[in-house]
């Protein structure tokens, strides 16, 4: 009698669920949409990630390279033109005397490189074929923080692997040339230059770097895809970015000289100039070290990476008026910008080691000495702060750290030179581990040193 009553109660609740399914499928019917896309678009469940991958997977490319006859890296790409041009990150193709594309339909072609832009980490290769899949580029001011996105890539060499996340912030800061999509989609050594696909089915980034305490997974940045394509539209015409060039190094305004010359306690406005260029456009238009630039035609400056970015993105022989802050007198300047090349960007960025590169051994109780950035290792890192490891043994040895990794940062606290990094660590328990931010290439990675055996 029991078990007849449950049974007629499962009846009963089965049909009822039946017929409210059968009335949502109805009303969805009569909406015109599908029941996956309902569910996905009111929020029920997760999207339908299938449609996304079968739409933009074919166009994906799996990236190797090699330098005299030697393998050298592998990473990922896109095509976004049926006669093959293909978009990946510089540091997959750099330094490569030998490029191969594959299709995931295991067509495998020989690549040029056409052009590749350090400061951006786009670059831009091309294979000899017609009629291949491409994608479609997105617009990111559409895009929306917590919106779901894809990554599809090669991790580890496992070609055509998709992982998902969502959009963690927009326009993030890093101290390089491009604010950043920053997502929690897990991108890999090996994922560099793949896509990162919006729900629309739109690459709205190019997959470039990644941030884990762990090597892998973890936080994740993609280049904006219009300001990749900006590049690439450069590279595709004529090999090379053309950037207007000032001739000054510019830093965060110190924030003692922000009180002092009141540009704000809480986020100091402008960007504080530490070198000028013995005859460069700003030497010619009178800019000192010390002074503090406040705008660029009327648009305000909001620290040193959105004045390079903002005089990067103006053609040579633009003519700039500066608002500048000397010592808390407002002035008002004009230079005519020069281009920017690899002469010009050495001797901007020449705020080199002291003599000698003396390393210090501040952090030798962990097996660790370090040294100044060179004008060459910011470059090569795309960053101006940062300390470079100079020696390494015991402690550090132990847990990977290798001479040449830059250190950025020290537990919670970012390192911006050699002075700073000495201070931080000289408050740390030298019996407990000293917890470091190490960037190799163009990941990043925490690593706690133990303290070496003494």
């Amino acid at each position: 009698m029991l078990n007849t009553a449950l049974s007629s109660t499962s009846g009963a609740r089965v049909h009822r669920l039946s017929m409210a399914v059968a009335v949502a499928v109805a009303l969805i019917a009569a909406a015109g949409m599908a029941p996956s896309t309902a569910h996905a678009q009111a929020g029920f469940g997760l999207p339908d990630f299938t449609v996304l991958v079968e739409k933009v997977g074919p166009a994906v490319v799996n990236i190797r390279t090699q330098e005299k006859g030697r393998p050298t890296g592998e990473g990922s790409g896109f095509i976004i033109s049926a006669d093959g041009y293909v978009v990946t990150n510089a540091h997959v193709v750099s330094g490569a005397t030998e490029v191969t594309v594959s299709l995931p339909d295991k067509r495998e072609f020989k690549a040029k490189i056409v052009g590749a832009d350090d400061r951006t980490d786009v670059a831009l290769v091309k294979v000899e074929a017609t009629g291949l899949p491409t994608v479609k580029t997105g617009d990111v001011s559409k895009l929306k923080v917590g919106e779901w996105v894809l990554a599809i890539g090669s991790p580890f060499g496992l070609e055509n692997t998709v992982t998902a996340g969502i959009v963690s912030a927009k326009q993030r800061e890093t101290g390089q040339e491009v604010s950043f999509l920053q997502t929690d989609a897990a991108v890999n050594p090996g994922n560099s230059g793949g896509p990162l696909i919006s729900l629309r089915g739109e690459v709205v980034g190019v997959n470039s770097q990644s941030l884990s305490r762990v090597g892998f997974g973890g936080v994740s940045f993609a280049i904006p895809i219009d300001e990749a394509m900006r590049v690439v539209d450069q590279l595709r015409a004529s090999g090379h970015v053309i950037r207007g060039y000032l001739g000054i190094l510019p830093v965060d305004v110190p924030r003692e000289l922000a009180e002092e010359y009141k540009l704000g306690k809480d986020k100091a406005r402008g960007a504080f100039v530490r070198q000028v260029v013995q005859g460069a456009p700003a030497d010619k238009a009178g800019v000192q070290p010390g002074d503090v630039v406040l705008t660029v035609n009327g648009k305000a400056v909001d620290g040193a990476v959105d004045l390079r970015r903002t005089l990067g993105g103006l053609k040579p022989g633009t003519a700039v008026t500066l608002q500048i802050n000397r010592q808390g007198k407002a002035l008002t300047l004009t230079a005519n910008l020069s281009e920017l090349n690899d002469a010009t960007a050495a001797a901007e960025g020449a705020d080199k080691p002291a003599p000698g590169g003396k390393a210090s051994a501040a952090a030798k109780n962990w097996g660790i000495e370090v040294t100044e950035l060179t004008a060459a290792d910011k470059q090569a890192a795309r960053r101006n702060t940062g300390v470079k490891v100079a020696k390494v043994s015991d402690g550090a040895e132990s847990v990977g750290v290798r001479v040449g990794d830059v250190i950025i940062g020290v537990g919670s606290f970012d390192v911006t030179d050699v002075k700073q990094f000495d201070g931080i660590v000289s408050h740390i328990d030298k019996k407990r581990p000293l917890p470091l931010h190490v960037l190799r290439g163009n990941f990043a990675t925490f690593v706690p040193v133990p303290p070496s055996d003494n």
